[in-house]
């Protein structure tokens, strides 16, 4: 009877240490002593993306430029905010820093922050161009490159929010779509660079979400005096009738925020998240993308005919699977 009890004590043991190990690997536990950095991150996809990692048990710290936004951020439990213009590298510096001070490493980076330039590129200023690739694609590219030894470190992860803008252009989005594209090339680059670190880079491409970067682009225009001086005044008055400064009316972006998280926890991240409210913006961003494909294979010297590239499409979806 003795030894039957003996036995029966160690069977208990033996599975509550089993529950103990595999409560310890759970990964909303472990998750907690995981950090990430969201720039752009006082409004829109940015302050989304920052809460809801909170949520799943992630400590964020919070990219922001104004002193009320950082204070505001630095409210939430598990979240702080950091001064961080990504176009200023002392701000870079300093925030690397003070997180490399704070001692939770760096598990995660997400490139969030941008701004849109609207209007014709004959017309676009080359001030505001480089605005435009200062926030959009050297910022992504100033960041990651400061805190890159962090990340090594961590074997952690880069996500790099683009957009379908990045995919498929539009009239009188040119510049806009040039940085997106930019942003295109340099995460597919940099996925295969870090990799040998371990190292897993993905590219969220949100579509027409709840934001206030038009809000944001219409009153540097106004301040610009480049609203009314354009020689598309039909053209630009027709896109800002769709791209409204009033977004509310539209979706949430909590689906790009769970397309962060997907890439950040994922064992398996996809390089590509396209993510967008409705339907049709995802039957355009295909459509768009095959019809590159067919201006690419036409008339050149080795021209695949359908059946080729029928086979070449069966074979990319089997890799993808």
């Amino acid at each position: 009877m003795k030894i039957l009890i003996n036995v029966l004590i160690g069977i208990f043991c033996t599975a509550l240490s089993m529950q103990v190990g595999a409560f310890k690997a759970d990964p909303q536990e472990t998750n907690i002593q995981k950090a990430i950095l969201v720039t752009g991150a006082s409004s829109g996809i940015g302050k989304r993306t920052a809460e809801y990692l909170v949520k799943q048990g992630y400590f964020v710290y919070a990219g922001a430029r104004k002193e009320k936004d950082i204070a505001d951020l630095s409210a939430n439990k598990n979240m702080l905010g950091v001064r961080l213009d990504v176009t200023i590298q002392e701000d870079i510096d300093k925030a690397v820093a003070l997180i490399t001070k704070e001692g939770r490493g760096l598990y995660g980076l997400v490139n969030n922050a941008g701004v849109t330039v609207f209007g014709p590129l004959i017309e676009v200023s080359e001030k505001d161009m480089q605005f435009q690739m200062d926030v959009n694609l050297f910022g992504p590219y100033r960041v990651t490159k400061a805190f890159a030894p962090l990340l090594i470190e961590s074997k952690g992860r880069v996500i790099n929010i683009s957009s379908v803008a990045g995919v498929f252009t539009a009239p009188m989005l040119g510049a806009y779509n040039m940085s997106k594209f930019a942003v295109e090339a340099y995460t597919e680059v940099l996925a295969k660079e870090l990799k040998k670190f371990g190292v897993g880079v993905s590219m969220v491409e949100p579509g027409n979400y709840n934001s206030k970067i038009i809000k944001t682009m219409k009153r540097r225009m106004q301040q610009n005096d480049t609203s009314t001086d354009t020689q598309y005044q039909k053209e630009m008055q027709q896109l800002f009738q769709y791209f409204t400064e009033d977004r509310s009316n539209h979706k949430d972006p909590i689906e790009v925020a769970n397309a962060v998280f997907d890439a950040i926890s994922s064992k398996n991240p996809k390089l590509r998240y396209m993510v967008v409210p409705a339907e049709p913006e995802a039957r355009v961003t295909i459509r768009k993308v095959m019809e590159r494909l067919v201006q690419l294979n036409k008339k050149q010297p080795y021209e695949y005919d359908r059946k080729a590239l029928i086979e070449m499409l069966d074979k990319a979806l089997e890799v993808s699977q």
